[in-house]
């Protein structure tokens, strides 16, 4: 069995790995970390979590072979470093390793990577794009909600070069996105009967965006991306928009068609994307580790449509960093992920 550990386990990401982790047949949680709970019993915190007898600890306290990271940029980075320094496999869920550019970093949360020769080795854990790379590695970034959404959306459209550059992302997430740190923005009278968008100059998942799509593509797209808060606790809905280039098809309505087999051919092998006939909800994903996508083309304006949705909390953090940790571990992909969502 692999030992396995998770820092930052309050947190909801960790929470939903231990859920997630407790009923795999391949490892086990040997240590859990937590700022706000250390010393308490991790099935007293997470009642829901009862069968896992476990201690949460300021420091991992046990031998592990492979670490969950569950804390914030910057304070994940001082974490892990260690930890791979050690030679221990690890899965961060923060945005510490996710940038290719160590200026691009900095630039957009403000802090100077303490290793950046780490960034140049981490895999970006976007499993259905980097799948060749994962099970070799040693360090997977997992990449953020948002991004796993329309990443999985745009990716067929870029690689088979058939829109142009300029693209529109709308998304809108639950509010366990934002963590289970207290602020006004996610306050019960601020959030409920209300949809807001936020980072309108600027979100910091969008140098994600462009970095990977840019790595499908032979030339760099133009994202704007913007995202919206709504009265939700989980799922991603992302709207995509990008004009069809000029000659790719014959006609509007011959490229909703053939849009629809590229898709399919695309993701016809992956078992967390699915292509649907219909538009897709945040809630046929609740608590399962599927990417639903819907692609289809406006025949007025030659525009590709593409949504997709997502659970932030499981393909969009805890459901895919087990699923990188499947492939590292040399195991089935889909150990311990073939949940059906909860619906209604």
């Amino acid at each position: 069995m692999t030992k396995v550990g998770i820092l930052n386990v309050t947190g909801y990401a960790g929470s939903e790995l231990a859920r997630i982790l407790h009923h795999h047949p391949e490892v086990i949680i040997s240590s859990v970390t937590g700022r706000s709970a250390s010393g308490q019993k991790l099935n007293e915190v997470f009642p829901h979590l009862a069968d896992i007898d476990l201690v949460i600890e300021p420091e991992l306290g046990a031998s592990v072979d492979l670490v969950f990271s569950g804390l914030p940029h910057r304070a994940s980075a001082e974490k892990v470093i260690p930890l791979l320094d050690d030679g221990i496999k690890v899965v961060d869920i923060s945005a510490d390793f996710r940038l290719k550019d160590p200026e691009t970093y900095e630039q957009w949360y403000q802090t100077e990577h303490p290793r950046p020769e780490y960034l140049k080795e981490a895999v970006y854990g976007l499993t259905e794009i980097h799948r060749a790379d994962i099970p070799k590695a040693r360090l997977i970034a997992n990449p953020g909600c948002y991004p796993s959404s329309a990443i999985l959306a745009l990716a067929p459209a870029i690689k088979e070069g058939i829109i142009e550059p300029d693209i529109v992302i709308d998304s809108k997430s639950g509010v366990s996105g934002a963590g289970r740190g207290l602020s006004l923005t996610t306050h019960f009278a601020e959030v409920n009967e209300n949809l807001m968008a936020y980072s309108v100059e600027g979100h910091r998942h969008l140098p994600e965006i462009v970095q990977e799509l840019g790595r499908l593509s032979t030339s760099p797209p133009a994202v704007m991306f913007l995202a919206h808060l709504v009265p939700m606790t989980r799922g991603i809905l992302s709207s995509c928009y990008a004009r069809l280039k000029d000659g790719a098809f014959p006609s509007s309505q011959e490229a909703r068609e053939t849009v629809v087999e590229l898709y399919r051919e695309f993701y016809k092998n992956e078992s967390f994307v699915k292509v649907c006939s219909s538009p897709p909800q945040t809630k046929q994903t609740w608590g399962n580790n599927l990417c639903l996508v819907y692609p289809t083309v406006d025949v007025r304006t030659g525009r590709l449509v593409v949504i997709s949705c997502l659970d932030n909390l499981v393909k969009g953090a805890a459901g895919q960093a087990v699923q990188n940790m499947n492939l590292m571990l040399d195991l089935h992909e889909a150990t311990a992920l073939e949940m059906l969502a909860i619906y209604p």
